[in-house]
């Protein structure tokens, strides 16, 4: 017989807006505090201290658009966060400060969150959905210098940019971009030559998240249709279907693979979080907690495995912190 579903380890409530985004900063050595950054729809972020299951800091910096990206640079007192009042903005947290320290003015207005990639010690690359409505800019941080503009060819409609992901396979190698768009159709992008490698359709609404495992070179989408579709990349760099998994009810706001490659989360329209295993795509378990849609789910980057957590944030103004299949 199947175990019940884990009730929440913890829940976290004080956002008093809907939680759009989530972000981890837990592997650092003692005595440093896990984190957890939430952003919201009404312009704040959270730092929550995972200690004391509070809120140490709340930054205002959005002008009460909703936050629904947030990363760390390099520790955790540097921070990336991107909103609807269509800024990137880079703050400096160290000893205590609450101050943006740089901001990038996008000028798309869509819900394409940005993707960062470290390249070298302090130098970042940064894809992000651009003005004309189908192209994707990649700039570099900290000098926001532009390295190029991803542009589908003439006649592809694409439609706009909806998630991006970049990623190299080792450190030194070439950068490179997934995107997933309006139509459908994933986007595998050669970023220092500017041009797309392969194209795949893998859904026949828009790709509303996707992640990636460099490693099994393997990836996963979700939409706003009832099917999770799994695609690799084989030698000659093209995208292909790998399978398909179709799920009890439509919708999928954000799906993200947890660091060590053994099982994926995916937040429901439901309201509900389904885990899965990633070699297989075998359902593992349903949470449901919330009385909305989930918005984004995250995995925590603790080193020690025992102490790894999934948290969820939701319309319904709460986030749920879980612990599950952590030992494995």
């Amino acid at each position: 017989m199947a175990l019940p579903p884990p009730d929440p380890q913890f829940v976290l409530r004080g956002t008093s807006a809907a939680v759009h985004t989530l972000h981890f900063s837990c592997g650092g050595p003692e005595p440093d505090i896990p984190l957890l950054f939430s952003g919201s729809e009404n312009g704040f972020i959270h730092v929550w201290n995972l200690k004391t299951h509070r809120v140490d800091t709340a930054l205002d910096g959005h002008g009460r658009k909703s936050v629904y990206c947030v990363e760390t640079m390099s520790g955790k007192d540097r921070l990336l966060s991107q909103g609807r009042d269509q800024r990137i903005c880079l703050w400096d947290l160290a000893e205590g400060r609450t101050s943006v320290t740089d901001s990038v003015f996008m000028e798309h207005v869509g819900f394409c969150r940005c993707s960062l990639l470290k390249v070298a010690q302090g130098r970042w690359l940064m894809a992000m959905a651009a003005r004309s409505l189908e192209e994707v800019q990649i700039l570099e941080l900290p000098s926001k210098t532009s390295v190029c503009t991803l542009k589908p060819e003439v006649g592809a409609k694409l439609g706009m940019p909806m998630c991006l992901k970049l990623w190299q396979l080792s450190c030194g190698s070439q950068p490179v971009l997934l995107a997933g768009y309006e139509d459908g159709s994933v986007v595998l992008w050669n970023v220092s030559m500017g041009k797309a490698l392969s194209q795949l359709i893998c859904h026949q609404e828009p790709v509303m998240s996707l992640d990636f495992d460099s490693e099994k070179a393997k990836g996963i989408s979700g939409s706003s249709e009832k099917v999770l579709s799994i695609w690799s990349l084989n030698e000659q760099q093209n995208l292909q279907v790998y399978k398909t998994h179709e799920l009890v009810n439509a919708g999928i706001s954000d799906i993200t693979i947890r660091p060590d490659k053994k099982i994926l989360a995916t937040a429901g329209w439901d309201h509900r979080i389904r885990i899965f295993g990633w070699k297989k795509l075998k359902p593992l378990a349903v949470l449901d907690y919330h009385t909305a849609t989930v918005h984004c789910v995250s995995f925590s980057d603790h080193s020690n495995p025992r102490e790894r957590l999934l948290a969820a944030g939701s319309k319904d103004q709460r986030i749920s912190v879980w612990s599950i299949y952590a030992q494995t």
